[in-house]
C-alpha cells in the first residue's frame, strides 16, 4: 500500500522525502502507518526499479533529494490501482481508500469498476458476517461490538452507492 500511495503522490509533483511523508500523514494516516524507516528504503527500491528518478536540489547549501515518478512508475501505479489482491478485510478497506484518494487520475470506467468491486466486496462480507454471528453470542458487549461493525459496513455500502451514482452521471 505504501508503494501505491508513494507513486500516487508523486503523480502530482516531485517531492523530497520529508514532504512526501508529511503528505502521506496528512491525507492517508487513517489508511496506512507512515514512518521514515519504511519510506527511504521504499524510495531506494522504487529508484532501483526505475519507477522514480532522483534529483539533487540545493536548499540553503544543503543538498536534498527530490523524487519524481517515471513513465514506468506511472504504469506500475496504474496496474496497482486496478488490481484486487487477496488480503484481510482491514487491509482491503485501507487499500480502497488510498485508491479512492487518487481517483482523479483514473478514467471514469476504471473508477466505476473499482467502486462496484468494493461495493460487492462489502455486501458479501456483511452477508457472511451476519451468517457467522447469527448462531453465536449471548454476550451483550460482543453483540454491541458486532452491531458497531455492522453499522460501519452498512455506512460504507451506502456511501459507495452514492459514489457509483455520481460516477455514472
Amino acid at each position: 500500500m505504501l508503494e501505491l500511495a508513494t507513486l500516487g503522490l508523486l503523480q502530482k509533483e516531485p517531492l523530497h522525502g520529508y514532504r512526501l511523508k508529511q503528505q502521506m500523514e496528512l491525507f492517508m494516516s487513517g489508511c496506512i502507518s507512515v514512518n521514515y524507516g519504511a519510506i527511504y528504503p521504499l524510495l531506494k527500491r522504487l529508484e532501483e526499479k526505475k519507477f522514480i528518478q532522483v534529483f539533487t536540489e540545493e536548499d540553503n547549501n544543503n543538498p536534498r533529494k527530490i523524487y519524481s515518478i517515471t513513465s514506468e512508475g506511472r504504469e506500475k501505479w496504474h496496474e496497482k490501482m486496478l488490481e484486487h489482491p487477496h488480503e484481510s478485510w482491514i487491509n482491503s478497506r485501507s487499500r480502497f481508500m488510498i485508491k479512492y484518494f487518487f481517483f482523479s487520475y483514473l478514467e471514469i470506467q476504471e473508477r466505476l469498476k473499482l467502486l462496484e468491486h468494493r461495493f460487492m466486496t462489502c455486501k458479501l462480507y456483511l452477508e457472511k458476517k451476519e451468517l457467522d454471528f447469527e448462531f453465536v453470542c449471548n454476550d451483550p458487549y460482543q453483540l454491541e461490538a458486532w452491531q458497531r461493525c455492522k453499522w460501519a459496513i452498512i455506512d460504507e455500502i451506502e456511501w459507495l452507492e452514492i459514489q457509483i451514482t455520481s460516477v455514472q452521471h
